[in-house]
This record gives structure tokens, C-alpha cells and sequence, in this order.
């Protein structure tokens, strides 16, 4: 009998990224994969450490395989395996605490697959994170999320991120390639590009600081590979988007008119305080730089509210900067302390109900931005990848600018691109469209 192997993953696309990664190597082992739902003879629970109550959640997903299977073997890995080892292993039910240079060897650990007494722990110190392992996945027909780097140099006062993924590293440029052949050669139309900061692309290509390759290489590189339809930059730093690949992109045979640019505060004080490295008239160069060479760009942007020593008039300012930016939707994370990071020592400590409050407004900001934005395409003709669910009798799918489309369901352009026009804006706030002609099928 073959043995079961079921995945929860919590996080990034990174995360998904390496999950799939794992998976084939579990297939490669004989075992098959099953939804982790179902029963399973091992669960494996890939772990972030950026969502809020991430030990909450990591317990209730336990519980949920022990109730698929209670006699299952339950495996942690990632970056809050990496973080907190003890904590998750000492979780009711846990057998295996992986960290972060053990998780891709997984199935090295899984001796006779019997329940542990108490949970096993395998994490290295964190400077021994210093190799790369590629990774992609591939979980519906349409989208593949392709790692072309990991860890991180920087320093930001609230993130954990360097302490949970090591340095700054790159794949190979040949190995990126290779997989993106791979990934085009299973029919997939989109590859998203995703890793930790990928605009530091090139870093550690030899597993040292020696840079051959910037990612205004990679991004011309892949460009070239025939097959791939569409790429997709995942969210890049402001100070790290040179006008060169904006550029390129705006040119580009397969990269798509869509930027996620981490903002995090409109206030230049709490941007010195959370150490990034740049101040907010550098984003909005960035923001002119993109809507000058393509004005139908896609911008999305990640926001922190609720940072120590964020008052209500620094807040006003974030609020006020991007109501006046021409982006078209905010990403918006609350405050959350992290131990081991700087600004979990801060003073000013703000209130959760205030931090709740910045939040819901900036989240209200974000619908009207990405409404104006959609308001703004109707009547444009447009390029749409449509994905593979029947959602209510319609079929859904994205343009190359990233607006969300609908049409009724038709089984036949599941994985396809049509070229469209937009028509109008539906009540559930996606597009309506009428189709112009068949590119690929």
C-alpha cells in the first residue's frame, strides 16, 4: 500500500512555492498526494510567521488532521517552525519540527511514520541558511508561482523574515530557466515571479556575494522563453525597481503591466523608525515613472498601520499620500509585535482598537482605489487568462493589468486568453466583458 501524504500551507507565494517543491519529492518517494481533508498518513503543515495568531491558527490545523486521522504522523515546517521550534513542537499531536535548511529533506527524517511522545526538532542556527533550493508550484492549470531568490539583507524593524529565511540568495539564472521550460512545457500560461526580495536577485548566485546576474537580467532573460505566455512580477522594493525594468516591462513580449511595490507608511518619520530604505518621494517616482510608460498599469501596494509611535497625524499622512497616488489597491497589514525585532522594544506603543480603526479605513480606501481603477479600464480592449473554477455559473479570470473579470461559464475557456473589451462593473464589483477573438486555446 502506498502511503498518503496531505499539505496545509499558511503564508506567501513563496510558501506555496516550496510546499509544491516538497510535494514532487514526496511523489518521487512513492507517496501519494491526497487533500488534507481526507486521510492522510502524514500532514505535512508549512508555517508563516507574518499572520497574525500564527500559533492559534498552526494549533487548529493540527486538530483538523488529527481528526482526518488521529494515529497520523503531523510534520511543521517553515518559517515559524524555523522561529519558534519548541512552541510548535510542543503541540498536542505534533511529531516533527523542521527549520529552515531541513525542510526540503524531509522525507529523510520519516523513519516508520509512528507517533513521537513529544514533538522532534530539527532547526539550524540561522547563519547555516546560506544554500538556495529552487522551487516552483504548480496547483491549477492556469498560474505557477517560480522562486528565483530567498532570505533577505535587510533590516526593517518589524519583520522577523531575515531571521526566519536566512540571507539574501539567488537561483542560478540556468536553473530559473530551466524551470520556467518546465513549468511552460505542462501547459501553464502564467509564471509569477516570488521570493523574498526579488529585486535583490543576482546575490549569492554562488552561494557567496559575488553578483554575474541583477534581476534586470532575469526579467530579460525569461522574457525570451518561448512557451510562456505571461510573467508576472510578484512585489518588488521601490528603492530596488530601476527604470530599466520599468522599461523593459512596458516593452516586454510576456511581462504583464502589474507592479506590487511595499509602501508600508506615507510618513517619512515611521519610515526612518521601521529602517526602509527610501523615503515616500522615491515611491512616488517610481508610481510617475510606471503610469508615464504605461498609463493602464496594474499598482498594487502594502501598507503597515498601527507601527509604534504612529500618531493620528502621521497616520492622516499615509492616508492622505495614497489617496492622492494613482495607485489601484492597498495590501493592509495591522501592526503585530514580533519578538527578537526591534520595534517590539519601541515606545508609543499604539492601541489595538486604534490599530483595528487605521486599518478598516485604509481598507475602505483600498475598494475605491481598485474601483476607480476598474471604472477607469471600462471600454479598453484587454488581454484575459481564464482560470478553472465554476463559480456560481460563471467562469472568472484576470486580464494582463490585473482587473477580475466574469463571464458565464463555459468549460471550454478554462486555461485559454481572449482578447475583450470591458463593458461594465457588476454588483459583486467584478467586470463584465464581450470577447473580441480567440487567441490561444
Amino acid at each position: 500500500m502506498r502511503k498518503k501524504v496531505a499539505f496545509y500551507t499558511l503564508g506567501c507565494k513563496l510558501n506555496f512555492s516550496e510546499t509544491s517543491t516538497i510535494a514532487r519529492n514526496f511523489t518521487n518517494e512513492g507517496f501519494d498526494r491526497v487533500d488534507f481533508s481526507e486521510n492522510a498518513d502524514i500532514y505535512v503543515i508549512n508555517t508563516c510567521s507574518v499572520t497574525e495568531n500564527a500559533d492559534k491558527r498552526f494549533k487548529t490545523i493540527v486538530k483538523q488532521a488529527q481528526k482526518a486521522n488521529p494515529n497520523a504522523f503531523v510534520a511543521a515546517i517553515g518559517c515559524y517552525a524555523q522561529l519558534k521550534p519548541q512552541e510548535l513542537a510542543d503541540v498536542h499531536g505534533v511529531d516533527l519540527v523542521l527549520g529552515a535548511t531541513e525542510k526540503f529533506k524531509i522525507t529523510d527524517y520519516l523513519n516508520d511514520l509512528s507517533k513521537n511522545d513529544f514533538g522532534e526538532v530539527h532547526s539550524c542556527e540561522i547563519e547555516d541558511a546560506d544554500f538556495y533550493v529552487g522551487s516552483y508550484s504548480i496547483g491549477d492549470r492556469t498560474r505557477a508561482f517560480l522562486k528565483v531568490q530567498d532570505g533577505c539583507d535587510y533590516k526593517c524593524t518589524y519583520c522577523t523574515i531575515p531571521l526566519a529565511r536566512g540571507i539574501s540568495r539567488s537561483d542560478t539564472m540556468e536553473n530559473v530557466l530551466k524551470n520556467a521550460q518546465e513549468i511552460s512545457a505542462q501547459n501553464i500560461k502564467e509564471i509569477v515571479l516570488t521570493g523574498v526580495n526579488i529585486g535583490d536577485y543576482g546575490k549569492g548566485e554562488f552561494g557567496n556575494k559575488k553578483h554575474e546576474h541583477t534581476f534586470l537580467d532575469l526579467v530579460s532573460e525569461l522574457d525570451k522563453v518561448i512557451g510562456i505566455e505571461r510573467l508576472r512580477i510578484s512585489s518588488i522594493e521601490p528603492n530596488l525597481l530601476k527604470n530599466e525594468t520599468i522599461d523593459l516591462v512596458s516593452k516586454s513580449r510576456a511581462f504583464v503591466p502589474h507592479f506590487h511595490i511595499p509602501l508600508q507608511s506615507g510618513s517619512n518619520e515611521i519610515l526612518k523608525k521601521m529602517k526602509r530604505r527610501y523615503m515616500r518621494e522615491l515611491y512616488v517616482d517610481r508610481v510617475s515613472k510606471i503610469k508615464e510608460v504605461m498609463p493602464h498599469a496594474c499598482i498594487g501596494v502594502d501598507v503597515i498601520v498601527g507601527f509604534p509611535g504612529e500618531t493620528d497625524e502621521h497616520f492622516l499622512e499615509t492616508y492622505n499620500f495614497l489617496s492622492e497616488l494613482d495607485i489601484s489597491y492597498l495590501h493592509v497589514f495591522t501592526y503585530s509585535e514580533r519578538d527578537n525585532t526591534e520595534a517590539a522594544e519601541m515606545e508609543a506603543v499604539v492601541p489595538n482598537n486604534v490599530r483595528s480603526k487605521r486599518s478598516k479605513m485604509l481598507r475602505g480606501l483600498s475598494v475605491k482605489k481598485r474601483r476607480a481603477f476598474y471604472e477607469s479600464q471600462i471600454g479598453t480592449n484587454r488581454i484575459v487568462l481564464f482560470e478553472s473554477e465554476n463559480k456560481e455559473g460563471y467562469i472568472q479570470g484576470f486580464t494582463e493589468n490585473y482587473v477580475k473579470v466574469k463571464t458565464p461559464w463555459n468549460p471550454e475557456l478554462v486555461n485559454s486568453l481572449h482578447k475583450v473589451k470591458l463593458t461594465e462593473i457588476d454588483t459583486d464589483g467584478l467586470v463584465r466583458l464581450e470577447f473580441i477573438n480567440v487567441l490561444t486555446a
